[in-house]
C-alpha cells in the first residue's frame, strides 16, 4: 500500500520514493506503484496532481479499490530504483487554493443560509457545489461575502486524524462518507470536515473566493465560483472585455450597460428596416421573374440561378414569385454546398416537397419541407439541377392525368 506523504505534508513538491512496480496495463497505459507518493489521485471531486517521476511523466494518478495509488507514466520504470518525485506546483497550488475556498464557502451557506452541499466538481477553469435547496441572490452575496472574510482573517487550516467513533462527537457540517480512520480538515473556528484532499495551510492562500454564476439545478442550486489564481485571471479577462467595450463604445464603464441596450435597440430597428427593404426588393424581382417566366401546361414556370443570394434571402423570392397563383419557383443560390428552392402556389396542384425529394434523388443532395415550399442543398452544378426540375415539371405539367403529379 502506497503511504499518502500529501496526507500529512501538502506543500511537499519533491519526494524519493522506491518503485514497487511498473507495468503496461490491457489499454497500453504503463502504470507504476511506488512505496509512497506526494501525488494526489483523483478523488472527491478534487483533479490529480501531474509532474514527473524521474525521467518519466506523470500524467494521471488514481487509486485502486482497495486503496492503492497508481501513477500512469509516460514510460516504464524499474521495479526497485529510487525516483525523484517533482510535484507540478502550479496545478496542485490552485487545486489546494479551490479545494479550501469551497470548504470555506460551503460552510458559509450552511452557517449562514442553513443549506447544506451535496456535491463538489472542481473543473479546470472553474469548481461547483450543488445545494440541497433554491437559495436567493442575497443568500448568495451574504454567503460569498461571509466566505471572503474568513479569508481575509488568515485562519490556520490544520489536519488531524480521528477514529469514526471519535469524529461523530465531533461538530463535523456533513456526514462522513468513509469509515474507520478518517482524516479531518479544519478551518479555525469556521469549518470542520472529513476530506482526504489537499488544502492550503492558512486562509489567506486562497486570496479570494468569487461566486461567477448561480443555477437552478434539479430543484436546487448550483454554485459556480473561483478562487485564487482562477480568480485573478478571470479579472484580467474581465479587464480586457471591460477596456475593450469602453474603447469601442466611447464610453465610462458604468455607461456601458445603457449604450448597449441603446445599440441593441437601434440594432432591432434597423433589421427591421432591413427587413422590409428585402421584401420590397424581392416583391420588384418576382414581378421580373413572372413576367420571363416559360409557360409549361396551365402554369408560370420559373427557372432561375441566383448566385448572389443564400438559404434565406433565396426562400424570401421564392415566396414573393409563387405570391401570384399558378406559379412554380425553382431557384439555385450560393454557397458550398448549394441551396435551393422549389415553391408552388395555390392552383399548380404541385408538391413541392415531392418534387424535389424526387429530384435530389436522382441528382444527390439533401432536403425536404412542404408541398408548397421545399429547401435543399445539391453538390452539383445550379444548371443540372434546374434542368432536372424543368425535365420533371414538363413531365408532370403536361402528361394527362391530375396537374403535378409526380411519376
Amino acid at each position: 500500500m502506497t503511504t499518502r506523504l500529501y496526507y500529512g505534508e501538502q506543500t511537499l513538491r519533491s519526494f524519493d520514493a522506491i518503485v514497487r512496480e511498473c507495468e503496461r496495463a490491457a489499454d497500453g497505459r504503463m502504470l507504476a506503484r511506488l512505496d509512497q507518493s506526494a501525488f494526489y489521485p483523483a478523488s472527491g471531486g478534487q483533479p490529480f496532481d501531474m509532474g514527473r517521476l524521474g525521467d518519466a511523466a506523470v500524467l494521471e494518478v488514481g487509486e485502486t479499490d482497495d486503496g492503492d495509488v497508481v501513477h500512469v507514466v509516460d514510460r516504464l520504470l524499474k521495479p526497485g530504483r529510487t525516483v525523484r518525485g517533482e510535484i507540478d506546483w502550479p496545478r496542485r497550488l490552485d487545486h489546494m487554493q479551490q479545494h479550501t475556498g469551497q470548504h470555506v464557502l460551503s460552510a458559509a451557506f450552511d452557517r449562514l443560509a442553513g443549506v447544506r452541499t451535496v456535491s463538489f466538481h472542481m473543473g479546470t477553469m472553474v469548481s461547483t457545489i450543488d445545494l440541497a435547496r433554491d437559495v436567493t441572490v442575497e443568500e448568495c452575496a451574504r454567503a460569498e461575502m461571509e466566505a471572503n472574510a474568513v479569508i481575509w482573517d488568515d485562519r490556520p487550516v490544520t489536519v488531524r486524524f480521528a477514529t469514526a467513533e471519535e469524529a461523530a462527537r465531533l461538530p463535523l457540517r456533513k456526514e462522513p462518507v468513509r469509515t474507520g480512520l478518517l482524516r479531518l480538515v479544519e478551518v479555525e473556528d469556521f469549518d470542520l470536515s472529513a476530506c482526504g484532499g489537499t488544502h492550503v495551510a492558512r486562509t489567506g492562500m486562497v486570496g479570494q473566493i468569487a461566486i461567477a454564476q448561480t443555477e437552478r439545478f434539479k430543484g436546487a442550486t448550483r454554485v459556480t465560483f473561483i478562487c485564487g489564481i482562477r480568480a485573478l485571471a478571470s479579472h484580467r479577462r474581465s479587464r480586457d472585455v471591460v477596456g475593450a467595450a469602453t474603447r469601442t463604445l466611447s464610453v465610462p464603464v458604468e455607461e456601458i450597460g445603457t449604450a448597449i441596450e441603446r445599440m441593441h435597440a437601434e440594432l432591432r430597428e434597423a433589421t427591421r428596416a432591413l427587413r422590409s427593404a428585402h421584401e420590397e426588393l424581392a416583391a420588384f424581382r418576382a414581378a421580373e421573374l413572372r413576367r420571363s417566366a416559360e409557360i409549361i401546361g396551365a402554369c408560370r414556370v420559373v427557372l432561375r440561378s441566383e448566385p448572389g443570394l443564400e438559404g434565406a434571402a433565396l426562400k424570401g423570392l421564392a415566396s414573393a414569385v409563387v405570391s401570384e397563383s399558378g406559379t412554380i419557383a425553382a431557384l439555385a443560390g450560393r454557397g458550398t454546398p448549394t441551396p435551393v428552392v422549389v415553391a408552388s402556389s395555390a392552383g399548380t396542384a404541385l408538391d413541392a416537397a415531392a418534387l424535389l425529394k424526387d429530384v435530389l434523388s436522382r441528382s444527390g443532395g439533401r432536403g425536404g419541407g412542404t408541398p408548397a415550399m421545399a429547401q435543399g442543398a445539391i453538390a452539383v452544378a445550379p444548371d443540372v439541377f434546374l434542368n432536372e426540375i424543368a425535365h420533371r415539371l414538363r413531365a408532370a405539367l403536361t402528361s394527362p392525368g391530375p396537374t403535378g403529379s409526380i411519376e
